[in-house]
């Protein structure tokens, strides 16, 4: 099955903006860009919400992502994060991104100001107008307080630009409608989800388990490409607690982050209002991390 913006399908993973003594850590972030690029990984996206995007200023997000797209150097594809509440900003920034040299765009659905989705369908089809880059409908409404619709996702593929969606309602009937509706490349936005979503028509993940280990995901995704849908239910299986931690103990990035200093590729610095991890949450992933393998 061939979709539009197939040439992100697979791993794409969510990175961490990794923080020293309260400034983004350039060489840090691009030591885990170089860490992605060794794994195989399909694409990076730098500054979405597993990279604490709403604590950045602009400055940073745009130090964020020209850092990200040189140390990808051509050899991973960069997907950077440049959505908003505010059409202007968010052209500005999706702009931006275009000039750096990403090669595509994680745009959020518009969010506090839940737009109807008229307004929702005119903020992207002003985006795609606007650039030549692929535009993903990042569409989590449990973040933004509102859907995008299956029919306004519907009317949205038919510009272009607007080849994917990172899928992150928890709805398999969504998703559903999506893929029957579109030929749009759709992403898994949950980790635990990935599997059920690729056996729907889904085409890849944009995963924040992929910071911690991205070599297992690839190996679920390729699993799951080959037809051994056996082996694809053992890496969900085995990946699993990992997934569930990230998204269960605290609201992310806070466990990914910790989970990253754990085992010693971050400082695991979060921005306010972000919060450590208490006592009980952290033994409960150091637990989950050392049963894994890689505490």
């Amino acid at each position: 099955m061939s979709t539009r913006g197939e040439a992100f399908a697979g791993l794409s993973v969510a990175l961490i903006t990794p923080f020293r003594d309260g400034q983004v850590d350039v060489e840090a972030l691009q030591r885990q860009v170089e860490f992605q690029i060794h794994a195989g990984t399909t694409c990076v996206c730098p500054v979405g919400t597993t990279g604490e995007s709403p604590t950045l200023s602009h400055p940073e997000h745009e130090r964020v992502i020209a850092a990200v797209v040189e140390a990808a150097a051509g050899k991973v594809k960069v997907m950077a994060g440049t959505g908003s509440n505010s059409t202007e900003e968010a052209l500005r920034l999706t702009r931006w991104a275009e000039q750096a040299g990403a090669d595509a765009a994680l745009v959020v659905a518009p969010y506090y100001n839940k737009p109807t989705q008229e307004g929702m369908y005119l903020h992207y089809k002003a985006l795609a107008e606007a650039v030549g880059i692929p535009i993903c409908v990042y569409n989590i409404p449990g973040r933004t307080g509102k859907n995008i619709e299956p029919e306004t996702i519907a009317r949205m593929a038919e510009l272009p630009n607007i080849t994917m969606v990172k899928e992150a309602t928890g709805s398999m009937d969504q998703a559903s409608q999506i893929i029957a509706m579109t030929d749009l490349t759709v992403l898994s936005g949950d980790d635990s989800l990935t599997l059920p979503l690729l056996a729907i028509g889904g085409r890849g993940v944009v995963s924040v388990v992929g910071n911690l280990v991205p070599g297992d995901m690839i190996q679920l995704l390729d699993a799951f490409r080959s037809g051994d849908i056996a082996a694809a239910q053992r890496w969900h299986k085995r990946l699993f607690p990992l997934c569930r931690d990230m998204l269960g103990l605290a609201t992310n990035p806070i466990p990914i982050k910790t989970a990253m200093r754990l085992v010693g590729r971050d400082r695991g610095e979060l921005r306010m209002p972000m919060t450590p991890l208490d006592a009980d949450q952290e033994a409960k992933l150091r637990g989950t991390l050392s049963q894994y393998g890689i505490l």
